[in-house]
């Protein structure tokens, strides 16, 4: 745990903040700062992981019925709220602290399960079936017999900056983030910095924009800070629509002060007034919270005009985004705060320089900014310890998809992704043989189990033909069906077009076309038609050439990479769904063909009267039969089968 040093006019600031100043003593506010970051407790202390993945998982359940305990024997325990640890395959999250003994975290606690757990906690006796392991704390006792968090097979591969108080702090408690070191870094930016010598230090650090074109942060933020204007914005760009994406909106759910931090010294840096928060509608949980803690920012004078009598002028509002995918790129993000359709211009000129309302406008993410706290309070050196040469820092994942444990992760840059995939996530189920990962969201590219050993940089990742993206990783095994998978993208791609140009707009319609085709069965099974299949295949490569050289922005030039890698590394799969119309993990339903075991089957007709195609002929009490050539695959008569007659090759 870091110290909190109470020697300078920063402590003295944060100190009044949290009304420290009237305690008499420095022994006395060091332990008063104890009690605020939780490192010690006087009555016993639950929190309750109330994230997104946390409540989709019953937490808000399981938080009332410990209230209810809580009542009824009257307990004297101080209930919170926290953000998702990360661990989506434990959900819901349940954290204890006893008065001088360690933190503990316990998995999967149900509304139904809170009462045993806490009968056994509050009587000395730890369930090992649901602890998942303890928060080191050497000023307190640890338990006997159970790991540490940082030893676990999840965690002991990890850094955490970004995540470092997710799942541990309460959210909406300005008084705890200031007790665990927050706004340190931004007092210490406008009492001992000018705005150039922030964009310096940035620099140095190499922090790379988090976003997935991994732009170098501190160069674009001169950009900005050396162009003339009355008028500067800086825009955070947290509309984080790649599909299984999560990244952002912990981070927002779980420490939002620490997004705040990062902000109001971005914008000190570039001389910016204004400060913009896009965040997608159906973010519910991150939008309450962050306009409780900028509330709260303003309350103490971190928001405001003349921040700290420091004659710096910064505020921050939130805008809501449709959700739109293409609202992730610059330009089309501009279009939609100005109040226009969300559709990307042509560059340049960049933001940097000729944004928001034609003034200098930076836009980073959530995750880029969230980093800039770290990065002034210990320093760019520091920061730049942390990864391999030029990639600095860590990378924030959602990892999901066929993996035993999904959830949120943050490593180091330089680490292999094989480590990521079978070292934290602990590979696929059992059993299962691993194909490989698909990387860089909608728009991203699969990655073999054969390049699993690349170290996670931005140059390696690109040069197996893939890119970071924003950070989401899917990871599949002999279950997923490669077409099944590209199908989806393309069509999200086709729905998420502007279609503003053509090559976006008609490429990725005729690409999801092509894929159809191949994924289900021909009404005519003759050669012709697989020639015309296999034609369709030949046409996706030069499609996508010409979609990469001719569409507007990146949306379009990125939209073919899931087709042309699984095209690279996967062809045989193409092949066999053309040829052999056979899909191998059977995910392709049209492809399936259906047939029914006379010895199973009793005549009971159910199937034949759902069939859709008349396929199912037979008479009632005696076995039924499938016309292979009339069956469309739909699959409706596997699933009303009540005894189990009816199987599919």
């Amino acid at each position: 745990m870091e110290e909190i040093i109470i020697n300078n006019e920063t402590d003295v600031f944060l100190m009044q903040v949290v009304h420290l100043d009237k305690v008499e003593y420095t022994h006395s506010m060091e332990s008063r700062l104890e009690y605020l970051r939780h490192d010690k407790v006087g009555r016993p202390l639950i929190l309750v992981s109330m994230g997104t993945s946390s409540l989709v998982a019953g937490s808000e359940a399981t938080y009332t019925r410990i209230c209810q305990y809580s009542e009824e024997r009257n307990l004297d325990a101080e209930i919170m709220q926290s953000g998702s640890f990360g661990m989506s395959m434990a959900e819901p999250i349940v954290s204890i602290q006893m008065p001088g003994r360690t933190r503990l975290l316990f998995s999967n606690i149900t509304e139904d399960r809170v009462g045993s757990l806490l009968d056994d906690v509050f009587h000395n006796t730890i369930p090992t079936e649901f602890c998942i392991g303890q928060l080191r704390n050497d000023k307190h006792e640890g338990y006997r017999d159970t790991l540490f968090l940082d030893e676990t097979a999840f965690m002991k591969l990890q850094k955490r900056v970004v995540l470092k108080n997710i799942g541990i702090i309460n959210p909406e408690s300005i008084e705890e983030y200031i007790a665990r070191g927050g706004f340190k870094a931004f007092v210490k930016t406008i009492k001992h910095y000018s705005s150039e010598e922030i964009c310096d230090l940035v620099e140095i650090s190499g922090l790379r924009g988090r976003s997935g074109s991994g732009y170098p942060t501190g160069k674009k933020w001169k950009i900005a800070h050396h162009t003339p204007s009355d008028q500067k914005f800086l825009i955070c760009n947290a509309e984080e629509s790649d599909p299984g994406a999560f990244m952002d909106r912990a981070i927002m759910e779980g420490d939002p002060f620490l997004l705040i931090e990062g902000m109001a010294i971005a914008a000190y840096g570039i001389n910016a007034t204004k400060g913009i928060i896009y965040i997608r509608t159906e973010y519910y949980q991150s939008i309450e919270r962050l306009e409780h803690a900028i509330a709260r920012a303003r309350e103490i004078g971190i928001l405001g005009h003349n921040i700290l009598g420091s004659g710096f002028n910064f505020d921050i509002i939130l805008r809501k985004g449709p959700g739109a995918f293409v609202c992730g790129e610059e330009t089309a993000l501009i279009n939609s705060l100005e109040g226009k359709r969300g559709m990307p211009q042509s560059k340049p000129p960049y933001p940097a320089t000729s944004g928001l309302h034609r003034k200098p406008t930076i836009i980073n993410n959530v995750e880029t900014l969230s980093n800039i706290p770290a990065i002034i309070g210990k320093g760019p050196d520091w920061f730049n310890s942390i990864g391999v040469l030029n990639n600095a820092g860590t990378k924030v994942f959602a990892i999901s998809g066929n993996i035993k444990f999904p959830g949120l992760i943050e490593v180091p840059f330089g680490i292999s992704l094989r480590s990521i995939v079978f070292d934290i996530a602990a590979g696929p189920p059992e059993g299962k043989k691993f194909k490989g990962i698909h990387m860089g969201g909608p728009a991203g590219s699969v990655i073999p189990v054969s390049l699993l050993d690349t170290p996670l940089t931005f140059e390696s990742i690109k040069e197996v033909g893939s890119g970071i993206g924003s950070g989401g990783i899917i990871a599949m095994d002999e279950d997923t069906c490669i077409l099944d998978m590209v199908k989806y993208f393309m069509d999200f791609m086709q729905r998420q077009s502007c279609g503003k140009c053509i090559p976006c707009r008609e490429g990725t319609r005729r690409m999801t076309e092509i894929l159809e085709s191949i994924t289900r069965k021909p009404v005519n099974d003759n050669g012709h038609t697989t020639l015309e299949r296999f034609k369709g295949v030949m046409q996706l490569e030069s499609l996508a050439a010409v979609m990469k050289d001719t569409s507007l922005c990146g949306l379009g030039q990125s939209a073919p990479n899931p087709v042309l890698s699984t095209l690279r590394h996967f062809r045989e799969e193409y092949e066999e769904h053309i040829f052999d119309r056979k899909c191998r993990s059977n995910r392709c339903t049209e492809l399936r063909t259906y047939f029914i075991d006379v010895e199973l089957c009793t005549g009971c007709s159910l199937c034949a009267k759902k069939c859709p195609s008349d396929a199912i002929f037979g008479t009632p009490r005696h076995p039924y039969f499938v016309v292979e050539e009339k069956c469309i695959g739909c699959g409706l008569c596997y699933e009303s089968c009540k005894f189990s007659a009816i199987h599919y090759k």
